[in-house]
């Protein structure tokens, strides 16, 4: 069913055209005379730590998020942020432990630093893996999620809204990291402010339909009514406690996965590798505040 109005529509159109064509005009404004490989993935020194902090949450933040997570919320409650704010703590680790290394050796892509600590193979089958993850996890959850949820707001064709977002990526990706730095900082003000946007509608339509004295009652209402979901760790015998076991969670394989999303994951830490330490570690802190 179509929710949206025709203003909506025009919303939509000038966003993509304005963030699509601010990103083609860095790329053409911004080509350096050595396009080679580094240039491409680092940006080196063209990226301030603001602007790093905002790119690595740009990149993280989805419709994984906005819809996957939400929903997870939505049925099991706080519980679930702890990837959020687990992510926050790694991000600092990241900061302090690995992003030394990976400048000191002159690292600009995760492949290159396994090559250097254990040899060609171990970086061959890496890639070869990571590869095979980004187009069939990431990039296929992403454009499904993304297209879903257009389609369930405008009626647009589920493979139209596919295609649509692939364009969009094109053009928001031209050129490297020097060009997806600048057009991430846009994104990320979208991201944090619609955020905060939803909140406020959300505490607004209890607010309405429940009739509370004013905005600010509308939390303490929600917490009385569902308390159970701003437990942020599950006890055993909780419905979802073998989704989220407790304790384990924050002691146990959740910092694997974590260390080695914000550490390890080359479209994430790209984007400090091509700064100076105190700028690139000023960024990961940065996107760990934003993360909380």
């Amino acid at each position: 069913m179509n929710h949206l109005s025709l203003f909506d529509y025009i919303v939509f159109i000038i966003y993509f055209i304005l963030v699509s064509g601010y990103g083609y005009w860095v790329y053409k404004h911004k080509k350096e005379k050595s396009n080679d490989t580094k240039a491409y993935f680092l940006a080196e020194g063209s990226l301030t730590w603001w602007a790093i902090g905002a790119s690595i949450i740009a990149s993280n933040i989805s419709a994984e998020h906005f819809i996957g997570m939400s929903g997870s919320g939505f049925a099991m409650g706080l519980a679930i942020s702890s990837y959020e704010w687990m992510a926050a703590a790694t991000l600092i680790i990241v900061a302090i432990f690995f992003l030394p290394i990976y400048l000191k050796n002159h690292i600009y892509t995760m492949p290159q630093f396994l090559s250097h600590r254990y040899n060609d193979t171990v970086s061959t089958l890496m890639t070869v893996f990571w590869l095979l993850v980004y187009v069939f996890v990431n990039l296929t959850s992403i454009f499904f999620l993304g297209a879903l949820a257009i389609e369930t707001i405008t009626g647009v064709p589920f493979y139209m809204c596919v295609i649509g977002l692939a364009v969009f990526s094109v053009f928001i990706t031209l050129g490297g990291m020097k060009v997806i730095g600048y057009t991430d900082v846009v994104q990320v003000f979208i991201l944090v402010m619609g955020g905060l946007v939803t909140c406020y509608m959300a505490l607004h339509l209890i607010h309405e339909k429940l009739n509370t004295k004013d905005l600010a009652d509308a939390l303490p209402l929600l917490r009385r009514e569902a308390g159970d979901h701003f437990h942020m760790i599950f006890n055993k015998g909780d419905k979802f406690y073998n989704v989220l076991p407790g304790v384990a969670v924050l002691f146990g394989g959740l910092w694997i996965n974590n260390l080695n999303y914000w550490g390890c994951n080359q479209y994430i830490i790209q984007r400090a590798l091509g700064a100076d330490l105190k700028t690139g570690r000023n960024g990961l802190i940065f996107a760990a505040f934003l993360k909380l």
